[in-house]
């Protein structure tokens, strides 16, 4: 029922080339190829997704060969952004070149960086050159949560925290203005191509996170449900932010893409239409006008007015009627879709949650959501039989794959993964986080890679990176996740086995 997406990388050997990069993803999403998904540059490379039952990565190299954008890269701008020097990683990195905190601050602000990517998280981008004196390694253990608006340097890039997110850059301080406002006309202020000079201040007000952007009306035009409480997450995804990785936005959509497509089957909606993604405990939700529901994924049971409804199924709800979860212990993550999918606001085409770029929010209690049309008069209850592969177990066995297209898995690394299981410490949006026997980790040039990709930090820690992972990144991946066997992982318990295992 899930088609997944392919990858291919385009990694030019000019430098000339590689800085035309950005026009050629732009010339790519703009040319309208059937089945290209989306095209994120980097330093040295482009990543591209296709759907192959659109095209394949032969028609798309072809491509990629004969079109020629080389000195076609968008006219610089000049951009000057005032910078407090004051950040956490500053007398480190000062005692690293044997500098002086004031020489650092000079040294830094003297040159002018030109953007060469937008990636990680929406808006953040990568620039270049550092000065060599300031280029120290990224931390070995990235900070879970690095301040908006934070200044940064990794080796020879700079680059700017426009939200909080987790990083192992070295913080040198804090911009004045923001690179990135969802609520903005022009999201962000910088572009491939762009140069940055860096305008030292003595102090200033710390700028406040962008405030979330909404993706569904205040007040619906069919209103559906209304959230007496909220639970512990719950999100609205749909199919996934598609062709704006270049921007840094995320793909999103759920985590359990088997489980979202089976509560749209069984009430005959759009596949892309929006529904909610619930996380560990449900919501308390009362209907607001009469529709149809369905339930799906292994985290939860819903009850209509404390009637439970059988797993992987849908029914008729009146007004008046309450809807409520309760864990099953068997998963983390279910789906509830309301009749024709819920009345969204899209940004850049989705209305799928991004936290990290402030699009959309968890559900609060007396959010109201709407039907995106008036639910037909009648709806027959149905059930999926026999129930989806996504069944817990003890030891959750995951295929591994290259990377992408024509790459391959280093004997090493996959020795390394297949020895032994490990043990799924914690999972969120980002990444699962796994324990076991050390792993060679370290850094690469950053470039962008599919969900699923297992990442390996220089402290040795695997991860297996899902929707909301940063777009580009720069740690040893030796391979990916076959996309099948993702429903077993996302809906796997803390403390579960990860057993890795080669072949498709």
């Amino acid at each position: 029922m899930t088609r997944h997406v392919q990858a291919l990388y385009h990694r030019p050997a000019t430098k000339e080339a590689q800085l035309a990069l950005p026009a050629l993803a732009e010339a790519l999403l703009a040319a309208g190829l059937p089945g290209v998904v989306d095209a994120v540059p980097a330093y040295r490379s482009l990543y591209v997704e296709y759907d192959p039952e659109g095209t394949s990565a032969d028609e798309l190299r072809a491509w990629l060969a004969q079109v020629s954008v080389e000195g076609t890269a968008q006219a610089q701008r000049e951009i000057k952004l005032p910078v407090v020097y004051d950040g956490a990683d500053l007398p480190e990195v000062a005692a690293h070149a044997g500098l002086s905190v004031a020489e650092v601050i000079e040294l830094h602000s003297e040159p002018t960086y030109r953007v060469r990517a937008l990636g990680f998280v929406a808006g953040f981008p990568f620039m270049e050159t550092t000065p060599e004196l300031l280029q120290v390694p990224r931390r070995a253990t990235p900070r879970a949560a690095v301040p908006p608006h934070s200044l940064a340097v990794a080796n020879a890039q700079t680059g700017i925290y426009p939200v909080t997110a987790p990083g192992g850059w070295n913080l040198l301080g804090r911009t004045l203005v923001p690179v990135y406002d969802p609520h903005r006309a022009e999201p962000f202020l910088l572009r491939p191509g762009d140069t940055v000079r860096f305008v030292p201040q003595a102090d200033g007000e710390p700028l406040a996170e962008p405030s979330p952007r909404l993706l569904w009306p205040d007040t619906p035009a069919f209103p559906a449900l209304r959230v007496h409480k909220a639970g512990a997450l719950g999100l609205l995804v749909d199919r996934g932010r598609t062709g704006q990785g270049r921007f840094g936005l995320v793909r999103s959509g759920p985590l359990d893409a088997q489980a979202a497509d089976i509560a749209q089957a069984l009430l005959g909606n759009p596949p892309g239409a929006a529904l909610l993604e619930l996380h560990l405990t449900g919501p308390v939700l009362d209907v607001l006008g009469a529709g149809a529901i369905a339930c799906t994924g292994l985290g939860l049971r819903a009850a209509v007015n404390g009637e439970a409804l059988p797993p992987y199924s849908s029914r008729a709800v009146q007004a008046g009627d309450r809807v409520t979860f309760s864990p099953t212990g068997q998963g983390r993550v279910s789906y509830l879709a309301v009749s024709g999918g819920f009345e969204t606001l899209p940004f850049l085409g989705s209305a799928s949650t991004d936290l990290k770029a402030g699009l959309g929010r968890p559900l609060r209690a007396g959010d109201v959501l709407g039907y995106a049309a008036r639910p037909p008069e009648t709806h027959f209850a149905r059930q999926f039989l026999p129930y989806p592969v996504t069944q817990h177990r003890e030891v959750v066995q995951l295929r591994l794959l290259p990377v992408a297209d024509g790459e391959t898995m280093p004997a090493d690394a996959l020795a390394a993964l297949c020895a032994a299981p490990f043990r799924l410490q914690d999972l969120d949006r980002m990444a699962a986080r796994l324990s076991g026997s050390p792993f060679p980790g370290g850094e690469i040039s950053s470039e962008a890679c599919p969900v699923g990709t297992v990442q390996v930090l220089p402290g040795g820690r695997p991860l297996i990176l899902l929707n909301d992972k940063g777009t580009l990144g720069g740690y040893r991946r030796p391979a990916r996740v076959h996309p099948d066997d993702l429903p077993l992982l996302v809906q796997a318990m803390p403390g579960s086995a990860i057993a890795f295992v080669t072949g498709g």
